[in-house]
């Protein structure tokens, strides 16, 4: 596909948004509280946030559930089938929400809106929705709601461009912790993933911007900071100055945030440069999402993912020479069609022989609009069950071993809530990015905690304070 150029929004735009905001703020009929809800990756997570920031600024209150909203706004996923189904089941049920509250307004934005022919969906069978926005639109909040309550028509504005706003307000999930957006969309096309259809193609962030909003997210408070895009390994591309990925983490890592985590990570981008700033910096901390997605090099290939299974473990192998005890998790699919017996066991052998502290494993779920949904040989749902369970059963029997070399050591933990299961517990993640249980309370809450690791339970550590 041809090379897009991405669209900056100007500051003359954003204090457009800004205009709006305040408008909003002062009408009577608006609503007095809204409630996102969220599907799907940190992506949408942090797009959320940004959500709740402009809401915020238009003079409403978070609601603690969509029952007790003025303003619901769906912030949707598509990358997975069901996730697609679960939010507009949930945009369905919310039809009768409105008849005990005939004022609630429903927004559905975010990736399934920017799908083709999902906005003319939403005016055919969910006439109910008010507005509705893609991922390029985001930034438009104000001006689309001002529109809908002046309106007693659906709103719809979705277009098929690459947008980069900076400066967004954002209303963050939490103060220790803060994700950063380095790049938007991708170029990488795998042959089952909808993402860069529906998230436009890779456009990177200026540099400066990003290290601004670090030092920014420093001066806050902020302890750990999550580097977010659809491959970081490709940030840079664009960009004036032969900026890298790698650049950027040695800037970042001189700021002094105690902790740099990053996500997501293509094989075929991973180079040389990036592991060794991995080795040699003191705030990126030791842990590598590093996707698989199969063992066998002929799937691969179907996928598109352009690398092979030799290379891939040559980027393992490299990864743990350079960060000894790195943390390693992946994502993996099964029933890719024309997945045979003999090449689902090379993803369970590969499995066995990384050895990943997690795996989020999934089912081949057909996409409308990419190019496996048209492959033939699609795995029948009984063959594709029978295979994920052998494939958790492998990836469980790894897990354990893996995450047996904690046992005895010390690790930092920045503490994100009390246990689920107990008061007197705290729960938060080490370096390595496990989950780990220990004896603390309230206060502990967003403090750094060296604790030593005394055992495992399922998938957690549990340890005791030093």
């Amino acid at each position: 596909m041809a090379e897009r150029k991405p669209v900056h929004i100007t500051p003359e735009e954003l204090a457009e948004q800004r205009r709006y905001a305040a408008m909003i703020s002062a009408m009577a009929n608006r609503p007095e509280s809204y409630h996102v809800v969220t599907y799907g990756c940190q992506m949408n997570a942090h797009d959320s946030e940004k959500l709740a920031g402009m809401l915020r600024d238009m003079g409403m209150t978070e609601a603690a559930t969509r029952e007790e909203a003025g303003f619901v706004i769906f912030n949707t996923c598509c990358v997975r089938d069901n996730a697609e189904r679960r939010a507009l089941g949930n945009v369905t049920w919310l039809k009768e929400v409105r008849k005990r509250n005939p004022k609630l307004i429903i927004a559905v934005c975010g990736c399934m809106i920017q799908q083709p022919g999902m906005a003319e969906k939403i005016l055919r069978q969910y006439r109910f929705v008010d507005l509705a926005f893609g991922t390029s639109n985001l930034y438009k909040l104000p001006q689309l709601l001002y529109q809908t309550l002046n309106s007693d028509r659906t709103v719809i504005e979705v277009e098929d461009v690459d947008t980069i706003a900076e400066d967004l307000p954002v209303k963050r999930l939490r103060n220790d912790a803060a994700y950063i957006t380095i790049m938007y969309g991708c170029d990488n096309f795998c042959s089952y993933c909808i993402v860069p259809y529906v998230r436009g193609r890779e456009r990177s962030r200026d540099m400066e911007a990003i290290l601004k909003e670090a030092r920014e997210l420093k001066e806050a408070g902020v302890k750990e900071i999550m580097l977010l895009g659809q491959n970081v390994n490709s940030y840079g591309k664009g960009l004036e100055g032969g900026v890298t990925f790698a650049n950027l983490l040695r800037e970042l890592d001189e700021i002094g945030i105690p902790r740099i985590r990053f996500m997501t990570s293509h094989p075929k981008d991973l180079s040389d440069e990036l592991i060794e700033v991995m080795g040699k910096s003191r705030h990126i901390l030791p842990q590598f999402h590093l996707p698989v997605q199969h063992g066998n090099d002929e799937i691969l290939r179907r996928m598109n993912r352009r690398y092979t299974r030799a290379q891939y473990l040559d980027r393992v192998r490299k990864l743990r020479e350079s960060v000894p005890g790195i943390g390693l998790t992946t994502d993996i699919i099964v029933g890719f069609p024309g997945e045979t017996e003999e090449q689902f066991r090379d993803t369970l052998s590969i499995v066995k022989e990384v050895g990943y502290d997690s795996a989020f494993t999934f089912i081949y779920s057909p996409r409308t609009g990419t190019v496996a949904a048209r492959m033939d040989g699609q795995i029948p749902e009984d063959i594709a069950t029978d295979r994920i369970k052998r494939l958790i059963a492998a990836q469980e029997e790894g897990q354990r071993k893996a995450m047996s070399r904690f046992i005895g050591m010390e690790e930092e933990v920045l503490v994100e809530g009390l246990s689920r299961r107990s008061d007197a517990d705290v729960s938060g993640h080490g370096r390595h990015g496990v989950s780990i249980t220990f004896p603390g309370t309230e206060a502990d809450i967003g403090q750094i905690i060296r604790v030593r690791v005394t055992a495992m339970k399922n998938n957690t550590l549990v340890g005791e304070r030093i």
